[in-house]
């Protein structure tokens, strides 16, 4: 079966990203290395100074490692772009690539809005990992060009974008984010519009599965998560993959699932809730699952 993906026409020059957090910043940086004017968009400066920092701070580990050098980060920081102006941030862009928290309001607002600005071409895609693509798209006049682009962390390294459509989506829309996921050195699989699509709904289950394995006692976490890794070739263990992706992110969408399954066995492990509760996000925080403060993984004895 031939499972590659042929470009379509459309030609890429500029591309917006909305929201400077981890995932905004690493989306922007793979379009800015592909050679695509990159304009990042946040509310706060902060933000952006961080994401931009962050974006460096992986390039210049990549000089260290010798896989990448001082002349490509030159070349590669032109096509990046700041702004705190959304209007600006979006103008002769190609494509709009949202990243904001999973909050549908805030998600809806911003796609209402750039639809207010934008050109009605312009693809609108959402990096969303679990919500509603349909209530996203319908909060425009312009739901064909909506469409879900789900990339993954940390977005550079990792290989997979989650392409979901929804019913009113156009083909061509498809085949330009298809295309775009294949220009960014990307392998994309496409999944219908439904709670936690293929990939969130299958990694939350098995990330709150292991955390109740934690919280009984049957294993410490370093051990969970070597079982899966060697047991059944899993790259990075469920517990330490949730520090990576984030508490509260994932308990996030747990909840989500919950509500639109109508079914509590998707609900988050008290453990869950407590350490989201308790300021413990994982790797962003210090301190999740394991404890990560001296910038190493170790096990936590107060679990």
């Amino acid at each position: 079966m031939d499972l590659s993906i042929q470009p379509t026409n459309m030609t890429i020059k500029s591309v917006a990203v909305i929201g400077a957090g981890t995932m905004g910043a690493g989306i922007a940086q793979i379009c800015a290395q592909r050679g695509w004017k990159t304009k990042i968009f946040d509310t706060s400066q902060e933000s952006l100074q961080n994401s931009l920092s962050a974006i460096n701070l992986f390039w210049e580990k990549g000089v260290s490692l010798g896989k990448t050098t001082e002349d490509q980060i030159s070349t590669w920081s032109q096509n990046l772009e700041t702004h705190t102006d959304m209007a600006k941030a979006v103008s002769s862009t190609d494509i709009v690539i949202e990243a904001v928290p999973e909050i549908l309001s805030l998600k809806k607002s911003i796609f209402s809005k750039l639809d207010d600005i934008l050109p009605k071409e312009t693809i609108l895609a959402t990096n969303t990992s679990s919500l509603s693509i349909s209530e996203i798209a319908n909060a425009t006049n312009r739901p064909e060009r909506v469409i879900g682009m789900h990339f993954f962390n940390p977005v550079p390294i990792m290989k997979l974008i989650e392409i979901v459509r929804h019913d009113r989506c156009s083909e061509e829309t498809i085949s330009a984010a298809e295309s775009i996921g294949l220009e960014l050195g990307k392998r994309t699989i496409l999944v219908n519009d439904v709670p936690g699509f293929a990939t969130s709904r299958l990694g939350v289950v098995l990330g709150n599965e292991a955390i109740k394995m934690l919280a009984e006692g049957v294993a410490s976490a370093s051990d969970i998560d070597t079982a899966m890794m060697l047991g059944y070739k899993h790259p990075i263990g469920p517990l330490e993959l949730t520090d990576l992706v984030g508490l509260d992110v994932r308990r996030d969408i747990l909840h989500n699932l919950a509500n639109s399954f109508s079914d509590d066995s998707y609900l988050p492990h008290p453990l869950l809730e407590k350490l989201v509760e308790d300021g413990n996000l994982g790797i962003k925080t210090g301190r999740g699952i394991y404890d990560w403060s001296n910038g190493t993984r170790e096990d936590r004895n107060d679990l």
